[in-house]
C-alpha cells in the first residue's frame, strides 16, 4: 500500500503533530513500509495455531475475593482537611 504525502500531512494534522514539509516524503515511505509490513503478516497462515498473550507462559497469584473496606479508612481521613463522622467534610457548593 503506497501512501502519498497528502496522507501524512492530513494524518499528522488529525494526531495534531507538526511535521515539516521536507519530512513529509520520508514519513510516507516509512508509513507505506509498516503497511506493507502488515499486509505481509495478513497472508501468513496462523490456523491452528493458539492465541497468546506472552512469549512467556505466566500464572497470575490468585487471592481470595473479599469483600472489606480495606481497614484503613482512619489512614485515608488524616489527609483530609476537614472529616466530620468519619467522612471528608466539604464546602457547600448548591444552595
Amino acid at each position: 500500500m503506497s501512501v502519498d504525502t497528502a496522507t501524512v500531512s492530513k494524518i499528522a494534522r488529525l494526531a495534531r503533530l507538526k511535521v515539516e514539509d521536507d519530512k513529509l516524503d520520508h514519513l510516507a515511505g516509512e508509513l507505506s513500509a509498516i503497511l506493507d509490513w502488515v499486509e505481509a503478516l495478513a497472508e501468513v497462515d496462523t490456523d491452528g495455531v493458539p492465541p497468546m498473550t506472552s512469549a512467556v507462559e505466566t500464572r497470575l497469584h490468585l487471592r481470595a475475593d473479599e469483600v472489606s473496606d480495606g481497614d484503613k479508612a482512619e489512614d485515608v481521613l488524616k489527609n483530609a482537611p476537614d472529616a466530620q463522622y468519619g467522612f471528608y467534610a466539604v464546602p457547600k457548593v448548591i444552595e
